[in-house]
């Protein structure tokens, strides 16, 4: 079975496009819970386009009494966001390498170049004890190298297989994200991915044995505007086996 952590960015952004509480983070938060959701995933940024820091407090004080479902907070590791998840305390925090003001993620981290950075952080959030996962593009080199770190699981950017799918070069770019989670199991670390995932590519990606975890946001929240919320998150239900 692997986990799905919904993650409510998008929901927020509409939110704050009308300067009010509508639609309620929150409110979408407690009726992914009520379906069955296991996970919940954030990445408040600096500007606070979409995800704030008042709805990390938020969440995390809802989620306090579900104690069954995980949040995760996945971000760029400032001193402000460190402080934060020191703070909140969830279940685990993804390192993303974003710059300020950049759109979306678009990359895994460059471990060699940032190892110091990275083991400091994460000796930080193991004293915090929270689980710690880092973005990575799916190179054997670069999980290797992440395999030295003191981390528990890496998080596959999936936007390359997500390209790829439906296309001539879907089984070469699948076979290398195999490879570099086979490689990642053999190291001893857990497997998350995400980024670009929907009802259409998921279950395939999925054939990778391993993946404990899937995130997902902006599809999900499109799909749901096609075809309902509720039945679309039961769909990614069915398809994680949770």
């Amino acid at each position: 079975m692997t986990m799905l952590s919904v993650n409510v960015n998008k929901i927020a952004l509409l939110r704050n496009s009308r300067g009010s509480d509508y639609p309620s983070v929150l409110h979408f938060v407690e009726r992914l819970v009520g379906l069955g959701v296991c996970g919940v995933t954030v990445h408040p940024r600096p500007d606070e386009r979409h995800v704030t820091r008042r709805d990390v407090y938020d969440i995390a004080a809802f989620l306090k009494t579900h104690p069954r479902v995980e949040f995760n907070i996945e971000g760029y590791p400032s001193e402000a966001f460190l402080d934060m998840i020191d703070e909140v305390r969830p279940a685990q925090c993804t390192l993303v390498p974003d710059e300020p003001g950049q759109l979306t993620s678009d990359h895994g981290w460059d471990v060699a170049g940032q190892q110091r950075k990275l083991q400091e952080v994460l000796e930080r959030l193991q004293g915090m004890q929270v689980r710690s996962s880092v973005f990575l593009d799916p190179e054997l080199e670069r999980v290797a190298q992440a395999a030295a770190l003191p981390l528990d699981r890496i998080e596959l950017y999936t936007e390359a297989y997500a390209r790829a799918f439906g296309t001539a070069e879907e089984e070469a770019t699948w076979q290398q994200y195999r490879a570099a989670a086979q490689r990642a199991t053999e190291l001893g670390l857990g497997l998350n991915a995400g980024h670009d995932l929907n009802l259409q590519n998921l279950p395939r990606f999925l054939e990778i044995p391993g993946i404990e975890e899937v995130s997902i946001g902006h599809a999900l929240i499109v799909e749901s505007l096609e075809q309902g919320f509720d039945r679309v998150v039961k769909q990614y239900l069915s398809i994680t086996g949770a």
